[in-house]
């Protein structure tokens, strides 16, 4: 329950909680959704310092770092320079929530596998010096001539791996749902049983294929209680992905954490842009949290 809540029904009382509910004609479901940025292509080519400034600009509070841009967040960094990184984060209202990686598991071949993990463990180190909570990973293929459930049993296995590991750090394995064949949802469930760690968590990320078989809803529950502090989506009025449905399912669950945008488009102004991103999707959680009943 959020501090909100507890106030209300510890010192208001229970009776006081729901009337301030009804006037409010807002579900306490949702409160907590708050918006983001993926550096994937809006960011990719600002320093830190610009991107810092970009998101403040944009009323955008958080942001994942993807791994490879600009802003030169990554491994290298000495413990000084890290510690400078966290300073400017700490300095402003924008919140680093961890590093965007492309680190995969589902190699046939050991040393390759054994070097991603090694390479996730270095990232999760970085996303505890500079202030983050998480690292992404991902699920990015099916090998031939590899039973499916072998494959995924090994990602799960990797992911586990990785979950005990950062439990010294403080920080969240974040399941990107992601490849042409992994991003089936029944897949990212298989694989989340698998690695059975309350802190690998999965990453929402808004594919056609959440739309496939008996749709969104019904994928949606297979990871819903594996959901952690992001999802990912892209613009909110391209394209035909529902996230007026999306934004009613993450209330109904009362979803908390970030919603980070991971733009595909080329905005003249991206700032702007950034910011009518932001009032868009909140706009739609706004509607469902009228909507959907506590």
């Amino acid at each position: 329950m959020s501090s909100r809540r507890h106030f209300l029904h510890t010192v208001l009382g229970a009776g006081a909680a729901s009337a301030f509910a009804a006037d409010s004609k807002l579900t306490y479901k949702g409160e907590n959704i708050q918006f983001g940025l993926v550096t994937y292509m809006w960011g990719a080519d600002w320093d830190l310092p610009t991107l810092i400034q970009n998101c403040e600009t944009a009323k955008v509070h958080a942001v994942e770092l993807r791994i490879e841009h600009a802003h030169k967040v990554d491994i290298t960094m000495s413990p000084e320079q890290r510690k400078e990184v966290r300073r400017r984060f700490d300095d402003s209202p924008v919140k680093v929530l961890g590093m965007g990686t492309n680190f995969e598991f589902h190699s046939p071949m050991a040393d390759e596998l054994a070097k991603n993990i090694a390479g996730a463990k270095e990232y999760l180190k970085l996303s505890h010096d500079i202030g983050g909570t998480g690292v992404k990973v991902k699920p990015n293929a099916l090998p031939k001539d590899v039973p499916v459930e072998k494959t995924l049993a090994q990602i799960g296995a990797a992911l586990a791996e990785l979950g005990d590991h950062a439990i010294g750090f403080g920080q969240e394995i974040r399941l990107e749902v992601h490849g042409k064949e992994t991003s089936d949802l029944g897949h990212v469930q298989t694989i989340m049983q698998a690695a059975a760690r309350d802190n690998v968590r999965v990453c929402w990320n808004s594919n056609a294929a959440d739309l496939a078989g008996d749709g969104i809803t019904a994928n949606f529950a297979k990871v819903q209680d594996y959901l952690g502090r992001t999802v990912h989506i892209r613009e909110v009025n391209a394209g035909d992905y529902p996230y007026d449905k999306l934004a009613k399912l993450l209330v109904a669950a009362d979803y908390e954490g970030f919603v980070c945008l991971e733009a595909h488009s080329k905005a003249e102004d991206r700032v702007k842009a950034l910011g009518e991103q932001r009032e868009l999707f909140m706009q739609l959680v706004t509607a469902a949290r009228m909507a959907v009943k506590d």
